[in-house]
């Protein structure tokens, strides 16, 4: 019992979290799905990832990751590039608009998580991090 007890926690606490980060960085145009896709391009080699990558970073299906990726490609966030390895791949990389978008975003993203983590110490939270990252699946 105490382990669906804590999955439904976690769950909830993820939803809570999603729906802090997308107020937050509403006012960047932006939601969470896509500041996370932006901020793994823009912390990727070279700023750009192939799609199938991307998809597992923000743990996506590939059609998943192309549903969130169209729209920020209309919008000029994000654009397609050739793979100069693998002509059948792309990459996407954040385009300039882009860039400065997930830097402007990135603060409002650690005053978010600054709030979340107010009432814990950086031990608690080094340790929270250490046991949350041993149970990944």
């Amino acid at each position: 019992m105490e382990k669906i007890d804590f999955l439904l926690q976690q769950n909830h606490i993820g939803s809570l979290i999603g729906k802090n980060l997308d107020l937050a960085l509403s006012v960047h145009g932006i939601n969470s799905t896509e500041f996370t896709v932006m901020y793994h391009l823009n912390n990727a080699q070279e700023n750009k990832l192939s799609r199938i990558a991307l998809a597992g970073k923000v743990a996506l299906t590939a059609s998943g990751i192309t549903r969130v990726l169209l729209p920020m490609e209309k919008i000029g966030l994000v654009e397609k590039n050739i793979n100069p390895r693998d002509a059948r791949q792309s990459l996407v990389s954040l385009t300039q608009s882009g860039l400065q978008i997930v830097e402007d975003a990135m603060i409002t993203v650690e005053h978010t998580a600054e709030r979340f983590f107010s009432l814990l110490n950086e031990d608690e939270i080094s340790t929270l991090f250490s046991l949350l990252n041993r149970i990944k699946i």
